[in-house]
């Protein structure tokens, strides 16, 4: 795939072939997954599209095996992302093949897209899913029960921008942005959530360099996530250890820290 490709951000009108415009704004993203975006993961140069209705993913890298679901729509997503059914995201919460999930938004009017952001799977973990009401006993599928990504609950470092606002970030930056939380995969789900919980005190310093003071205030905060816990203060030095020893963070020594990416 050439730069010029990968950095054109617009629809191919002739996929229009359906009267319904929901229907012809799938087929215009889809396509552009397809023949624009390269992976997030491995930098390869395309994605491959399984056949529709598959249950799990939208898309899959041949290179590094990676799967992708696409989730897109005009307006701007909000602190939730529907989802399908409960039960079946927590159980491949752990699989092979849970998906990696792709947001995009697009301007209807441009033919074009707008944002596009990719969460990483091992970002996704049982506290940022929330199971919806079952529907009632009258409906064609009474009983049944979806779910919402609480994608508003993921730390940034979780969310990578390929597109903001009409400006396409580099392939390096993005793939590099992949590599530096890759480590999270190595641990148990148990495990990632309380790193990512961790991560997320740390995004909410604001600050490149800290203290592990500054992390304490938090404790409460991770009480209430973690209501059986009972040594919040020793699991958050136990978690920025983790953090340090994957590179995520320096240890600057007399309990400070600063975020591995600032120079």
């Amino acid at each position: 795939m050439s730069e010029e490709r990968w950095r054109s951000l617009g629809f191919r009108e002739d996929a229009t072939t359906f009267q319904s415009q929901s229907q012809n704004a799938r087929v215009w993203t889809e396509n552009w997954v397809k023949d624009s975006l390269f992976c997030p993961s491995c930098g390869s140069s395309s994605l491959d599209k399984y056949p529709n209705n598959r249950p799990v993913a939208d898309f899959i890298c041949k290179e590094c095996d990676e799967n992708y679901e696409l989730k897109s729509q005009k307006t701007n997503f909000g602190r939730r992302v529907n989802d399908g059914a409960y039960r079946t995201m927590t159980e491949r919460l752990a699989a092979r093949d849970n998906p990696n999930l792709i947001l995009m938004n697009y301007d209807r009017d441009a033919l074009a897209v707008t944002n596009l952001i990719v969460v990483p799977k091992h970002f996704f973990v049982p506290e940022i899913i929330e199971p919806r009401k079952p529907l009632a006993a009258t409906a064609r599928r009474a009983g049944w029960q979806g779910c919402n990504i609480l994608i508003g609950d993921v730390p940034e470092a979780g969310k990578i921008w390929i597109v903001r606002n009409g400006i396409v970030s580099s392939r390096e930056e993005i793939v590099e942005s992949w590599q530096r939380t890759l480590f999270l995969r190595d641990g148990s789900i148990a495990a990632r959530g309380w790193l990512i919980e961790v991560m997320k005190c740390v995004e909410r310093i604001g600050l490149p360099e800290f203290s592990l003071e500054d992390v304490y205030a938090f404790e409460t905060t991770l009480r209430q996530v973690y209501p059986s816990n009972f040594n919040i203060r020793p699991k958050i030095r136990q978690q920025l250890q983790v953090l340090r020893d994957q590179g995520y963070l320096h240890f600057l020594g007399s309990g400070r820290y600063r975020l591995a990416q600032v120079q």
